[in-house]
């Protein structure tokens, strides 16, 4: 595949690696963005990864246009050819599926949906051919996510499922966006889900939410301390429905500054996950579980 390069402004410059998303076209965004901060380019200031594309920020007065350009040409070739392998982390997140937040929050915007007799979870079984809600969060909990981005909100990752294609969850957004939304919502929108970092506006279908803090500015929270965001590009996660009484217990627990999540090392080879989905993903829900 051929990255289209595009200035943006003075100082960006844009590598779009496929129109649509697949682990592949992030593989190699990663690989390109990893080798600009591996050649450590005088006048590059920033480096941003995102789902199947990258920005480059740069200083114009330190480095020309052109000159970054055919640098980052240079470097494509060898970034399509990159080992598909990275060293990334599983982390599982609890999630409270059909919770009374978003619940109330999705009867407030019922005129902006595409259904308003049906809740967003109702709707998104329907569409992705579940027959009920239960089987729909099963789907949706039962494999694992790749953190393809963060960004847009502060802290805010967008996740890619880890399943076959035909397999992919799939929602539109509201057909007008909310004014609300409850912070830590676990929201989607196309095929991707994403964790409102914050609350405020959005127009993904709302699903659950989760307990766990996932961006601290002030990082008084525990596991945040070191990093104000939990998820970085790269990661891996596994969502883990969770009833009232948990996630009451599990708050409790994070008000004291007394809970952490589950977080794993691993190694990810792209050409294993291809050569054998399921197989790998089941390895790496193995070590969630301590095996």
């Amino acid at each position: 595949m051929s990255i289209r390069f595009n200035f943006g402004g003075d100082e960006h410059i844009f590598g779009e690696v496929s129109e649509e998303m697949s682990l592949a076209s992030f593989f190699t965004g990663l690989s390109m963005t990893n080798a600009v901060r591996a050649a450590n380019i005088k006048g590059v200031t920033e480096i941003c990864p995102a789902n199947a594309s990258f920005q480059i920020r740069f200083n114009p007065d330190l480095l020309a246009p052109q000159d970054l350009l055919a640098e980052l040409q240079s470097m494509e070739e060898a970034a399509s050819k990159a080992d598909p392998v990275l060293k990334t982390r599983i982390i599982e997140l609890p999630v409270y599926f059909q919770d009374p937040w978003t619940h109330e929050t999705c009867l407030r915007f019922r005129e902006r949906h595409q259904d308003p007799s049906s809740t967003d979870l109702e709707y998104s079984a329907r569409i992705n051919g579940y027959a009920t809600v239960e089987e729909f969060i099963a789907a949706y909990s039962g494999q694992p996510w790749f953190v393809s981005m963060v960004g847009f909100v502060a802290g805010l990752p967008f996740l890619y499922q880890m399943v076959e294609r035909q397999k992919q969850i799939q929602a539109p957004k509201y057909l007008r966006p909310r004014t609300d939304t409850p912070k830590l919502t676990i929201g989607h929108g196309g095929c991707f889900a994403a964790i409102y970092s914050v609350r405020g506006a959005g127009g993904y279908q709302m699903y659950g939410v989760t307990p766990a803090p996932i961006y601290d500015p002030a990082r008084k929270v525990r596991y945040l301390s070191d990093e104000m965001c939990l998820f970085k590009p790269g990661d891996i996660v596994k969502f883990k429905s969770i009833s009232r009484d948990e996630y009451d217990a599990t708050f409790e627990e994070i008000e004291a500054n007394r809970w952490q999540p589950t977080v794993r090392e691993c190694t990810f080879s792209l050409t294993d996950f291809n050569r054998d989905i399921y197989g790998t993903n089941a390895k790496l829900m193995e070590l969630i579980n301590g095996r």
